[in-house]
């Protein structure tokens, strides 16, 4: 099988591997489509916290895809079905999976770091973070399932976002899109904020779904003019950049809400003399768990995000870098690796 393979610091090959071989309590999927994310973007560049991957790794965690073989133990899954995978893997038996925070497991592994992954024509995952893809969901759409996971868990379980909020998302990144999407779908009055570099495609494609934008340095205008100065409701910091959460702090309301989605990618000084004074709740998002996997593919099936308007097609198999490339110098968003055509 093709398998886009990381052999170095943003060094990839494209190498001919053998199918996996499953166990008796695995199953066989045949990639369909696969997307590039922050964290992929980072292991290509190997960045500090990303050194621990074991090199050469098949790349990949967020995939569709159709089973294929089916483990003798198995039950409830069967060949021809369309799925996705919950890449990050729990361990269980820890005291925040027992305590239902699987999603902080102590013990976590990732699909595509420390294990083989999805950027492969195949691949062998464990039933149990298997999800069905909705008859009304295309497998090219199922492919974002995870990142929109993440936003769904950011907008519904994390923040107190409600129909009519003012809301800013800091950052056009994946993660800053579909957020922006799951709050505008909840009714929300979304502004995303971004640099100069994201002014050539990130956020010009978030004003094609009728998001409002702005650039960074303007965020005194547009918070004036949309929050009639009183400050914004609710704030997600999704730029993973240790300047984002003061920038937040500045802009959210009197008794608002700033939820940090974005890892920040150096410590920051933080002063709380306004944020305690003005009653701010300052709260985090990390990953997603199974219900929020469940409620992306829901909001899928039923329109709410703009599945073909995200996903940027015009990368092959044959060429990943350009891909990577791409997406680190903000020229794309969602780029996807086509493995069913």
């Amino acid at each position: 099988m093709k398998a886009i393979v990381q052999t170095g610091p943003q060094e990839i090959a494209i190498a001919e591997r053998e199918p996996p071989t499953i166990g008796a309590h695995e199953v066989l999927v045949a990639v369909d489509t696969a997307g590039i994310c922050g964290s992929d973007a980072h292991a290509y560049q190997y960045d500090g916290g990303y050194e621990w991957i074991q090199l050469p790794r098949i790349m990949g965690h967020e995939y569709s895809g159709e089973v294929v073989a089916v483990g003798d133990d198995v039950v409830g899954v069967h060949e021809g079905d369309a799925v996705i995978e919950e890449p990050i893997h729990d361990c269980g038996d820890c005291f925040q999976c027992k305590n239902g925070q699987s999603n902080v497991c102590q013990n976590f592994s990732i699909t595509g770091m420390h294990r083989d992954g999805a950027y492969a024509e195949y691949v062998a995952v464990d039933p149990a973070y298997l999800h069905a893809v909705p008859n009304g969901v295309g497998l090219d759409h199922a492919a974002i399932t995870e990142p929109t996971s993440i936003a769904t868990r950011a907008v519904f379980e994390q923040s107190n976002t409600t129909p009519g909020d003012t809301v800013l998302i800091q950052g056009p990144g994946p993660i800053g899109v579909l957020v922006a999407a799951v709050a505008d779908s909840l009714g929300a009055s979304v502004v995303v904020s971004g640099l100069d570099q994201d002014t050539t495609y990130r956020l010009p494609l978030l004003e094609s779904m009728d998001i409002t934008t702005v650039r960074a340095p303007n965020l005194d205008e547009i918070t004036a003019s949309v929050t009639d100065g009183l400050g914004f409701d609710v704030v997600f910091d999704t730029t993973g950049h240790h300047s984002g959460i003061n920038s937040a702090l500045q802009v959210v309301r009197k008794g608002g809400q700033v939820v940090v989605v974005g890892i920040p990618n150096e410590s920051s000084e933080l002063t709380f003399t306004d944020t305690v004074r003005g009653e701010v709740e300052l709260n985090t998002s990390y990953g997603s768990t199974w219900r929020n996997f469940e409620q992306a593919l829901r909001l899928m099936e039923r329109g709410e995000i703009a599945v073909d308007t995200l996903l940027d097609r015009s990368f092959t198999v044959s060429a990943p870098e350009e891909a990577f490339e791409a997406f680190l110098a903000a020229e794309t968003c969602k780029p996807v690796f086509e493995f069913g055509t």
